[in-house]
C-alpha cells in the first residue's frame, strides 16, 4: 500500500487539520458529496476535511482498493445518529500527495444531515469567507 494512503487512515481518524494538510498537494481538488462544486487548494481543502472529521463519528475504513496513484477507500460512519457508507476516491500526484479527492456517499438523508452540520460549522469559521473564492 502507498505510504500516503496508510498515513491517511491514521490522519482521518484524528480529524487533525494540520496532519491532513501534510498529505495534500498545493493545488489539490476536493469534490464533496453534499453539492456539485470543487474546492481547490491545500488550505481550504484541509479546513473542509478538518470540519468533516468533527461531524463524522464512528468513522472507519472498511476496505481499501487500488495501486499506484489511484485508490478507493470504502468507509462507514455516522452523522448524528444516521448511518452512512461511502467511498473516498483518491488520486495521488507523482510526489505521492493527494491531488484529487472525491467522496461519494449514501444514503441521501445522511448526506443532507452532513450538509446541514457542515454549513453550521463553516458559517462560524471566518476562513471560509476567503476560501469561498477557491470554490470553483
Amino acid at each position: 500500500m502507498h505510504p500516503t494512503i496508510e498515513r491517511m487512515q491514521e490522519v482521518v481518524a484524528k480529524a487533525d487539520e494540520a496532519l491532513i494538510h501534510e498529505l495534500l498537494a498545493e493545488d489539490v481538488r476536493f469534490m464533496p458529496p453534499t453539492y456539485y462544486s470543487t474546492w481547490t487548494g491545500r488550505a481550504p481543502v484541509a479546513a473542509v476535511l478538518g470540519h468533516v472529521g468533527k461531524v463524522f463519528s464512528n468513522f472507519r475504513y472498511r476496505r481499501i482498493m487500488g495501486s499506484g496513484n489511484d485508490w478507493a477507500l470504502e468507509f462507514q460512519c455516522k452523522v448524528g445518529d444516521l448511518d452512512a457508507v461511502g467511498v473516498d476516491l483518491i488520486t495521488l500526484n507523482d510526489d505521492g500527495l493527494i491531488q484529487q479527492f472525491e467522496v461519494v456517499m449514501r444514503p441521501h438523508k445522511t448526506i443532507g444531515a452532513l450538509r446541514e452540520a457542515m454549513m453550521a460549522r463553516v458559517m462560524t469559521d471566518p476562513r471560509f469567507l476567503e476560501f469561498k473564492s477557491a470554490l470553483s
